[in-house]
């Protein structure tokens, strides 16, 4: 399994209306320290037709990662995180309190 693969494999164990860091997968995919990989990892990703629920995943301040080389794809995330039910503050983050995704 290569990287990516465990990767894209803790992601899609996300439940719906919960989100996970970054750093938080790349520790779980037994690549602590490595939050960056995981960033790299979900660029990738055919947004429509995937099956990775690759906007769960989050920084570690509760806030959607912006970049440029997103192509809009930002405000996709929100809108996706929201339709799951999760709430953004006003300040646009999200409660990782709340809603961070907690495995067994």
């Amino acid at each position: 399994m290569s990287t990516y693969d465990k990767i894209y494999d803790i992601v899609r164990q996300i439940p719906v209306g919960k989100v996970a860091t970054y750093g938080q997968v790349a520790e779980l995919a037994n690549l602590a320290g490595k939050a960056r990989l995981v960033g790299y990892a979900l660029y990738r990703v055919e947004i429509q037709s995937s099956d990775i629920p690759w906007h769960r995943v989050i920084n570690a301040k509760g806030e959607i990662s912006h970049s440029t080389l997103r192509q809009g794809t930002d405000y996709l995330q929100k809108t996706r995180l929201e339709d799951e039910g999760i709430i953004f503050t006003s300040e646009g983050k999200i409660k990782l309190g709340q809603y961070q995704w907690k495995p067994s």
